[in-house]
């Protein structure tokens, strides 16, 4: 096995275990308990996603992959940019923190019912599985907003990219929806308004310096009409 096979198997490892325990110790410790099947199942499926994602990335896509293992940080990105990633996880945290303080203590608008739940579980499948076609078909999907480096980043316009013009960030949001409702929390299901604002300021600051910095995106915005949202009616070209 190569050296960087071996570092790469290395970061990847890491990454899922560091990704896992997040979402371990954030909502146990918050819920003073860990007889909660529900927290359970939501690793589980995160277990499950990430192995089938990075065997199904690992065997054509690795560049993905090295992509995403990349700080949240990163030389080339915009301030503007550094502070949104880190408004975005403290308030993903904030929501991952605040669903099992509402569940078991403050009960703020009641448990949701299992139609409910069970929409959110399979909003949750859902949303992951949007991301990882995205990441199948965008070879330069990085994790943060940078000057793209000469000839090593083009406009993706193929696949979910000819339906909406951030798909990866559809797959997140589906998924920041999902979870709550899963865990039976209407008031958390609320409080996700703050991180998808969050990702919607990123997403308007992103569409503006890829306009600016990479060719040809201007015509695919004029293309594929919709950054989030598809088939929602008439808008102009810079509009969902």
């Amino acid at each position: 096995m190569a050296p960087s096979t071996s570092k790469l198997i290395l970061r990847l490892t890491v990454s899922v275990i560091t990704n896992i325990s997040l979402y371990a110790l954030a909502p146990f410790l918050s819920a003073r308990t860990i007889h909660w099947w529900r927290a359970w199942a939501v690793i589980g499926l995160i277990l499950f996603g990430s192995a089938w994602a990075i065997g199904d990335l690992y065997r054509s896509y690795r560049s993905v992959l090295e992509e995403r293992l990349k700080p949240l940080f990163q030389k080339g990105q915009p301030v503007a940019d550094r502070v949104l990633v880190s408004l975005f996880f403290a308030t993903y945290m904030g929501l991952v923190v605040f669903i099992p303080l509402d569940v078991f203590r403050l009960r703020l608008l009641g448990k949701t019912g299992i139609v409910f739940s069970s929409l959110g579980l399979l909003l949750m499948v859902l949303g992951w599985w949007i991301a990882q076609l995205s990441l199948r078909e965008n070879t330069f999907a990085s994790v943060v907003v940078r000057h793209p480096q000469e000839g090593q980043q083009s406009v993706i316009d193929t696949g979910v990219y000819s339906v909406v013009r951030h798909p990866l960030y559809v797959g997140g949001l589906i998924l920041v929806v999902g979870m709550p409702l899963w865990l039976e929390s209407y008031a958390a299901f609320l409080l996700a308004v703050v991180p998808l604002g969050v990702i919607s300021v990123r997403i308007l600051f992103e569409e503006r310096f890829l306009r600016k910095e990479l060719p040809r995106y201007d015509a695919y915005a004029q293309k594929v009409r919709y950054r989030l949202i598809p088939f929602s009616g008439e808008c102009p070209p810079r509009g969902f």
